[in-house]
């Protein structure tokens, strides 16, 4: 009995997030919703990370702050959206030394 809950709650879960994707594949959208959807994982990173870039470190603001800075460029350029946490990570590691 437990494994069929727990088969049904994993279904119950799983249906929601995969069949969007399959419904999206075949449409088309206009230019201007799909430059507006390629934004927003960069806006949901910036939303998530902003109060973490505020207090990296508590007596060295400058460090969040120029971390954050490297990844707004990193973003700017276009680059894919774990190469920009992972170069605002770096920088704050090497200004950490």
């Amino acid at each position: 009995m437990i494994i069929l809950m727990i088969i049904g709650m994993s279904l119950a879960t799983m249906l929601p997030r995969v069949i969007p994707a399959f419904i999206i594949e075949k449409m088309q959208f206009r230019p201007w919703i799909n430059k507006w959807l390629s934004a927003i994982p960069y806006a949901a990173l910036g939303a998530l990370i902003f109060p973490g870039i505020m207090s990296v470190k508590p007596d060295e603001p400058h460090h969040g702050i120029i971390g954050g800075l490297v990844a707004i460029v990193l973003a700017y350029l276009g680059l894919n959206v774990i190469l920009v946490v992972l170069g605002a990570i770096l920088t704050v590691f090497l200004l950490s030394f």
